[in-house]
């Protein structure tokens, strides 16, 4: 009797791409093992997001601080320096334009701006070589993956030279901690580099011995630690912190550092957006010879008519030009100097900008109508 042929295989079972059990297991895997599933770009990774995409949306939300804060500052200062009026708020926001607000802004929140920047490099530099190989890494860490070395570089010049003398030592284990600089660069010998450290710490303080002892004669006991100290942390500032203390670490000195941002932005939102001065008017008509008046202020605009001055203590006064006798530029309170310490002629309360200028030109005599 024939044999029947054997039935062939459905096309759905071939679409399907069973094998039959006559074949073996897929070449080039073993009997027994189960193939893995295809990973997918969003799903290769532990909480279903690519290691590009995370590093995408730091770097974007990076730059959008760094652009953004400047720019909420400014027109928030426009709005305080008007005294919360809005009238007054669209006359300077007519008159003020955006460079000049934008340089305004550089101009008196520099130090803000670079302490913030040299906050977060420095901290996320820790915290990126404390979880590195971690799944979910902090803020601070992502944003110093994507930000190129230049930046951070650029970052702590500018604060070389906006911060005051009396802070700058601070930069020193900043910067350690920005660039993981470890002691045992600095030599493979542990007695060289002792000797090393000991070297340039003995010519820093050597540098610094006139002002430590008028410090210590005045008692002047935080410029003392401020001099001293950060130097010191330096050599331990680096390097990987225990596992334990990463994650807590990470949300409390973010808060911090927020909480630092807010509390000194609060009075650089309150900084005048233009000078202060004090203008003389006098009466144009001629009935009151000799009586003139003192307007403290600030001059928003100057035509053919009349000179716009915002008032000190509120409100706009609009002063014919041909009253206008004479005005003089005054400094603000927060200029006046606090301690009466000097690093080689230059006030500690001076950043190295302003020491410069100020041997260029030296200050003069504030007038009497600014008292």
């Amino acid at each position: 009797m024939p044999s029947s042929p054997s039935p062939s295989p459905s096309p759905a079972a071939e679409s399907l791409g069973s094998p039959s059990p006559s074949q073996g297991p897929p070449l080039g895997s073993a009997a027994g093992q189960v193939e893995p599933a295809p990973v997918t770009p969003r799903t290769g990774t532990v909480g279903g997001w690519d290691q590009v995409e995370r590093r995408a949306r730091a770097s974007q939300s990076f730059w959008t601080a760094v652009v953004g804060v400047p720019a909420i500052f400014s027109v928030l200062r426009l709005g305080v320096e008007a005294g919360g009026e809005l009238q007054t708020t669209l006359l300077l926001v007519a008159n003020v334009g955006p460079i000049n607000l934008l340089a305004g802004f550089l101009t008196t929140a520099a130090r803000l701006l670079a302490t913030a920047l040299v906050a977060v490099f420095a901290l996320g530099a820790v915290l990126a070589a404390s979880v590195d190989g971690a799944a979910r890494r902090p803020l601070f860490a992502r944003w110093v993956e994507v930000t190129p070395t230049w930046f951070v570089a650029a970052s702590f010049l500018m604060a070389l030279v906006t911060w005051p003398l009396l802070y700058l030592p601070l930069l020193v284990p900043a910067a350690f901690a920005a660039f993981q600089v470890r002691p045992e660069r600095l030599h493979e010998q542990p007695v060289a580099r002792v000797l090393v450290v000991a070297a340039v710490f003995g010519g820093y303080l050597f540098l610094l011995v006139p002002t430590l002892r008028d410090a210590w004669r005045l008692e002047e006991w935080l410029a003392i630690v401020l001099l001293v100290v950060p130097p010191l942390l330096a050599l331990f500032i680096a390097g990987p912190l225990p596992g334990v203390v990463i994650r807590p670490l990470a949300s409390l000195t973010q808060l911090a550092v927020l909480a630092m941002l807010v509390w000194v932005a609060l009075p650089v939102i309150s900084t005048p957006v233009l000078p202060l001065t004090v203008t003389t008017v006098g009466d144009s008509s001629g009935a009151s010879v000799g009586v003139t008046e003192d307007i403290r202020g600030h001059v928003v605009t100057t035509d053919d008519v009349n000179m716009v001055i915002l008032q000190e203590r509120g409100g706009v006064r609009y002063v014919p030009v041909g009253q206008v006798r004479a005005q003089v530029l005054c400094p603000s309170e927060e200029e006046l100097p606090r301690h009466r310490l000097r690093i080689h002629d230059f006030h500690v309360e001076d950043s190295l900008l302003e020491g410069l200028g100020r041997r260029v030109r030296p200050v003069h005599r504030v007038d009497a109508a600014c008292r």
